[in-house]
């Protein structure tokens, strides 16, 4: 059996939801050709979906709409309430319900008999629903320490980070942070004038300054690009960012987050 191959690299966990058992064994075939798909589930009902979905986090459901007892359009409003609910593709035998099959977010709208280049579609919009959803999440705390400094539901978030300066704990605006950066397994603060010492790991501290202005140049460095004055061409596809500060330092940009950044800054 030949595999379908994506380039995305991205495996989907996906649960097939239909009452006929011939049904799903033929969908299930078919999606078997896809190496970015994984089923992990099967349901005969939307009830037993439903309790799927809340046990385990699917990124795609493959629902009928023709259901015993709450039908599919019903399911797909019910899971929409979820936090994270899954993308869903309707594949059904009727075609009157395709309004208000996107009334519920449906990714797609497929028919009976499944055309393989229609489900291949369906998964590829599947896929860039995913990668956007995923790339607008927040960024989750790399440990212990960055979780304990994560504001947790009604707690304050101040946009300042703790820092040392002659034995005293300061806080340091976030727009006054040039950039941080790893030192002889020390990670610093740089602002206009200041080189300061955190307690904070870069992970940590990239969690805390929350994305926005500031990116991750290289391993060992977060830049505010607000504070960038310079852009300059270094060796074999690398940049070295020249800030605004007292000093005028220069950052490295390395070579795989150099992509990254022409497309932020448009360049």
């Amino acid at each position: 059996m030949t595999m379908i191959k994506e380039v995305s690299g991205m495996i989907l966990k996906a649960l097939i939801v239909d009452d006929e058992y011939p049904a799903r064994q033929e969908l299930r075939f078919m999606l078997g050709r896809f190496n970015n798909i994984e089923i992990v589930g099967e349901a005969t009902t939307a009830s037993e979906a439903l309790t799927l979905i809340k046990a385990l986090d699917y990124q795609v459901l493959f629902l009928d709409i023709n259901l015993p007892g709450m039908n599919g359009l019903e399911l797909g409003a019910v899971i929409q309430e979820l936090p994270r609910p899954p993308f869903v593709i309707f594949i059904t035998a009727y075609d009157e319900h395709a309004l208000e099959a996107f009334d519920v977010n449906a990714v797609d709208y497929i028919l009976k008999p499944v055309d393989e280049k229609r489900l291949k579609r369906a998964i590829d919009r599947v896929i860039k629903a995913q990668q956007e959803r995923e790339a607008c999440a927040p960024v989750p705390a790399q440990s212990a320490v960055g979780a304990a400094n994560q504001p947790a539901a009604g707690e304050i978030k101040i946009n300042r980070i703790p820092a040392e300066k002659q034995g005293k704990t300061i806080l340091v605006d976030i727009n006054d942070v040039f950039y941080a950066f790893t030192e002889s397994d020390y990670v610093y603060i740089k602002t206009f004038s200041d080189k300061l010492f955190t307690r904070f790991t870069l992970k940590e501290l990239e969690a805390r300054l929350g994305g926005g202005m500031f990116f991750r140049t290289h391993r060992c460095y977060i830049v505010n690009l607000d504070k960038v004055k310079e852009i300059v061409p270094f060796f074999n596809g690398t940049y070295n960012l020249v800030l605004e500060d007292k000093e005028r330092s220069e950052v490295p940009v390395s070579r795989a987050q150099a992509k990254r950044l022409r497309k932020i800054l448009g360049f």
